[in-house]
Formats: structure tokens, C-alpha cells, sequence
């Protein structure tokens, strides 16, 4: 039986041939339509189906069609995309680099590669220090963007390392768009102590930003797949999601963006 780790490897090598089909230019040269990081959460609050089930959700969206597709018809037709992990402060882990999607080979070859690593979930959650990453990787991407989006999921609300709200008003100073995916799927007999009701109004006040910023909500395990490809296509095609307006504004209180960081510090005082 061939290893998880041979898998992987064997797939990373199907990555690389595929992208040593790109033009013969430098990376700094190429030109892209959008530069988009997917900062995907591995907190243990999420058990392994549902971190499976929002693995296989990326796998599915990036060999979809319609995402490709979409990618095609962008001013460039590419896309500069990579995969990155992340739970708390120490748990930040860049699964696929920068690579160049251009077609339906290149999304073959990351989906593959993406779909070979072993999953695995850390502790704490920290979107400051997924947004922080998401940063440095821009940084070194050796690509020009037309956009640089930060595609964040998450399950609950930042407990570890700077205020979210810090680092979100630098990217979005730098020109970045922030969209959040809301993982709302309340487990039967979990402590709810860190569950937030309202996390899709955390992620809209505390975490998203930027020209046609949005939030997409998951409240079943059924929802994984249709949610992830359809937020993908919304970004490359950089086009708004449909709303139906409410017959009137609904008033309510911003969300206390403090309010993860103030709860973990009330649950490390009980056991003092």
C-alpha cells in the first residue's frame, strides 16, 4: 500500500511537470488575473469529517469546470493561486505555493497534489495570524495581480495573537479584499462555550474587507462542496453574490471583535 507521504510526493511531482508547461518567463513577469490565497482552518473544533469534507470541497472546486471556466475568461486567463492552513499562532502552514492555473491541466495537477496530503488539526485559532501569512505571501509571490484576495474559513472567532481587526485594516490598506466562508455546524454534545451563534456577523464586522467583500455561510455538512465552488467562481469572475434586499434594514449591535480572545481568557481563569 503506497504511503500518504508517497502520495503526496508523487502528486507534487505532477504539479511541478504540469507548471513546467507555463510560458518560459520569469514568475515575476507573468501576469495574472487575481492572486488568491485560500487560508483554510484546521482547528480541532472542526472534527475529521467536516475537515474532510471541506478538504474534498476545494478538491472538488478547483477541478470543477465552471471554475475553470471562469478562470479562462479572465483579461489574462490565469490565475495565481496557493493553499495555505492554518489554527493558531504556531500552526501556519503553506500546503501549495504559489502556482500558475491556467487551464484544465494546471487545476488537475493542484487538485491531485491537494488531495494527497494527509489532513491534520492543530490548536487554538488565530485569523490574525492566517491573515499575517496570507501577507507575506503576497509579498513573495513572484506574481502581478490584477487582485489579491484572502479567501478565510473559519469555525469560530480569533482567540490567538493580534486583534483581527489589525491586521485586516493593513491588508485592506495595501489594496487586498478579504472574503470569509462562516462554518456554522454546531456538533451535538460539544461544549458551545467558544461557539458563536452569530459568526457569519463576526466574520462581516471583525474580518472582511475590501471592494465587494463577502461572506458566504456552511450550516450543513451537505453544503461543503456547491458553497466552496461557488465562492470560488464569485472571486475569479470578481463579481458580487446575489442578495435579496430585506423589506427593511435589520438594526442590531456591531460584533465585539475581542469577543473570542476575551472568552479563551474567562475559560483559562476557571481552571486557575
Amino acid at each position: 500500500m503506497v504511503s500518504h507521504l508517497r502520495l503526496a510526493a508523487l502528486a507534487m511531482l505532477a504539479l511541478a511537470l504540469a507548471l513546467a508547461a507555463a510560458p518560459a518567463v520569469a514568475e515575476s513577469e507573468i501576469e495574472v488575473d487575481l492572486k488568491l490565497v485560500l487560508a483554510v482552518d484546521i482547528s480541532l473544533s472542526m472534527d475529521d469529517e467536516e475537515q474532510q469534507l471541506q478538504r474534498d470541497g476545494y478538491v472538488a472546486a478547483i477541478r470543477h469546470p465552471a471554475v475553470i471556466a471562469a478562470i479562462r475568461d479572465g483579461l489574462n486567463g490565469q490565475i495565481a493561486l496557493t493553499y495555505l492552513e492554518w489554527a493558531g499562532t504556531a500552526s501556519q502552514e503553506t500546503l501549495i505555493p504559489w502556482s500558475l492555473i491556467d487551464g484544465k491541466e494546471a487545476a488537475e495537477a493542484f487538485a491531485e497534489t491537494l488531495a494527497a496530503i494527509p489532513l491534520r488539526r492543530a490548536h487554538r485559532t488565530s485569523i490574525s495570524g492566517a491573515l499575517q501569512s496570507a501577507e507575506m505571501l503576497f509579498e513573495a509571490s513572484g506574481f502581478r495581480g490584477l487582485r489579491q484576495v484572502v479567501d478565510v474559513s473559519g469555525d469560530g472567532a480569533n482567540n490567538q495573537g493580534l486583534p483581527v481587526t489589525v491586521v485586516r485594516d493593513r491588508l485592506l490598506d495595501q489594496g487586498n479584499v478579504i472574503n470569509g466562508l462562516a462554518i456554522m455546524i454546531k456538533r451535538q454534545g460539544v461544549d458551545d462555550f467558544f461557539h458563536l451563534a452569530n459568526l457569519d456577523q463576526y466574520f462581516k464586522d471583525c474580518v472582511i474587507g475590501g471592494p465587494g467583500a463577502f461572506v458566504m455561510r456552511i450550516t450543513g455538512r451537505d453544503q461543503f462542496a456547491a458553497t466552496i465552488r461557488r465562492k470560488m467562481i464569485l472571486e475569479i469572475a470578481d463579481a458580487e453574490p446575489r442578495i435579496t434586499p430585506a423589506a427593511a434594514p435589520v438594526l442590531r449591535e456591531p460584533v465585539d471583535c475581542l469577543v473570542g480572545e476575551k472568552r479563551w481568557q474567562r475559560w483559562r481563569s476557571w481552571g486557575e
